[in-house]
């Protein structure tokens, strides 16, 4: 079985892009830089492109059966433009099943009935970009007609797994304040498998 993978040398792609290959699975990666993807996740294979070139995530998606998505926004519209020709193209190739990674600001509130976290006091985050961009990306999933989940970390350091996730669909977990890289990392290659929430964002934390 083969996952295509976007964002795969970034924190939690480099970590699923791992779980994956030491399962079995063959890894087509689309990365800029082979060089630096060769030393960081030795294994895949690679295609040398750009998330937002439809030809290059076309040639990403060939052969694939599931597809996981760790790219951000990285401060750019790359996230908003590159998910709308992802969801094309897995449409014309046929595959069905996305886990991404967003953040816990595009859960809903708990409290604030109609609004995203980010947009109340929920959120402690003064800069709202990247949750106003995975928020496109949740209501462009919203719209189309795959299989998708948006797994949705809070706080996010570096660090291995543990094993021991609290997790909610839609929500955060009450009193929820981080989850490392390894964790989510983890989750998220467990649920593209398991496919235990789809069609939700899921909240995840400690």
């Amino acid at each position: 079985m083969r996952i295509a993978i976007f964002g795969a040398t970034g924190r939690v792609g480099q970590e699923v892009v791992r779980l994956a290959l030491a399962e079995g699975f063959k890894i087509s990666a689309l990365v800029r830089d082979e060089a630096k993807a060769e030393e960081l996740i030795p294994g895949a294979d690679f295609i040398h492109g750009d998330a937002m070139n439809p030809e290059d995530i076309k040639r990403t998606l060939s052969g694939a059966d599931l597809v996981f998505s760790g790219l951000s926004t990285d401060k750019t519209d790359t996230l908003t433009k590159a998910v709308p020709e992802i969801i094309k193209g897995m449409n014309e190739s046929q595959i069905d099943r996305i886990v991404t990674i967003g953040t816990a600001g595009i859960l809903d509130s708990r409290y604030e009935h109609g609004k995203y976290r980010f947009q109340t006091s929920e959120s402690k985050r003064k800069k709202t970009f990247a949750a106003e961009e995975h928020a496109k990306v949740y209501e462009q999933f919203l719209k189309s007609s795959l299989n998708w989940t948006i797994v949705c970390p809070t706080y996010l350091p570096d660090g291995d797994a543990v094993g021991e996730v609290r997790a909610e669909a839609d929500l955060l977990p009450e009193d929820g304040k981080k989850v490392t890289v390894g964790d989510t990392a983890l989750f998220a290659f467990h649920e593209l498998l398991q496919n235990q929430y789809g069609h939700h964002r899921v909240g995840i934390c400690y």
